[in-house]
């Protein structure tokens, strides 16, 4: 631990911490849009996969990372579309049709990576967003080159986390979306079309973590691989359970499974005789830990997982 008083190493490991949260600061930030309305979304996976893989279609057809940022949000709003079909108009188990959804994607982008790409799909370099330094701020000693010398996705993050706390709890449309998370049947008798507005939600849930997954390509490793999500789609429920459904809270809880992967990658360098699993495990050992500490003490939307029938008593 003793890069905690060497400002150089310490810069580096928050900014490292940040780099490894922000796909999952916009995977369960979606994921609080979706949940607060009343569906579950398991599929921030294969959500993150897609917009992974979609950003790498956008960038390489298009040749730039503009292009690759729609596609990965329509790719990732496909998966969004799917969820709300199966979980929302169909009835089924929302729960079920999120690891549907992981599997699908999980398959399908393989495939379709190597039919697209060929043999280039692991070894092509993909154009990408890089840092923008903002001139005054970025020379703040520590905190500067960690939150003022980032990309367009990193600061397209910034405003997200707000404007989503905003929408939420401040806007009509964010009150329609909490009504219907809590009360669908007084929310349909208020004339909210409950059907139409978690459609809404689920789509965008989904394409809020489709750009996880662009940025992983983007401002990342700007290549796509095989199953490159590796758990962070999990990794963000748990953050959004434990920021107890709020953006903010949701914020917090990712930059903290951030930190324990920036740390396990510390420990990893520094203990090269130690197998690299033993550290690799930290993240997902700190999630578990915070769900079994938040056991009955956090409470999600009272109609999550509910189907809703007009009309039905």
């Amino acid at each position: 631990m003793d890069f905690i008083f060497d400002l150089s190493q310490l810069t580096d490991f928050l900014a490292t911490t940040l780099r490894l949260s922000i796909p999952i600061i916009f995977a369960a930030v979606g994921g609080v849009i979706s949940e607060k309305a009343g569906v579950f979304n398991i599929s921030l996976e294969g959500c993150i996969l897609g917009g992974a893989f979609g950003a790498a279609v956008g960038a390489f057809y298009t040749g730039s990372p503009f292009g690759g940022l729609i596609v990965a949000m329509l790719c990732a709003g496909g998966a969004g579309l799917i969820l709300a079909v199966l979980g929302v108009s169909l009835g089924i188990n929302q729960i079920v049709a999120g690891i549907a959804i992981n599997i699908l994607m999980l398959g399908l982008t393989s495939f379709l990576a190597r039919f697209l790409f060929g043999g280039e799909a692991t070894t092509m370099t993909l154009v990408g967003f890089h840092p923008i330094a903002i001139p005054g701020l970025a020379l703040i000693p520590v905190l500067g080159p960690v939150l003022f010398n980032q990309d367009l996705l990193v600061y397209m993050m910034y405003l997200m986390v707000p404007a989503a706390w905003w929408i939420l709890f401040r806007t009509p449309w964010g009150l329609n979306i909490r009504a219907i998370g809590q009360y669908p049947r007084a929310a349909d008798t208020a004339g909210i079309n409950v059907q139409a507005t978690r459609y809404y939600a689920v789509v965008a849930s989904c394409m809020l973590a489709g750009l996880g997954g662009a940025y992983i390509v983007l401002s990342q490793v700007f290549v796509f691989t095989e199953h490159m999500s590796a758990g962070k789609g999990f990794i963000a429920l748990s953050a959004l359970i434990l920021g107890r459904w709020n953006p903010v809270g949701a914020l917090l809880a990712a930059l903290l499974f951030g930190l324990f992967d920036a740390l396990q990658l510390r420990l990893q360098f520094n203990s090269p005789d130690v197998p690299y699993q033993i550290f690799s495990m930290a993240p997902y050992l700190a999630s578990i830990l915070a769900l079994v500490l938040l056991s009955g003490k956090v409470r999600p939307p009272a109609a999550i997982g509910v189907k809703f029938v007009r009309g039905a008593k």
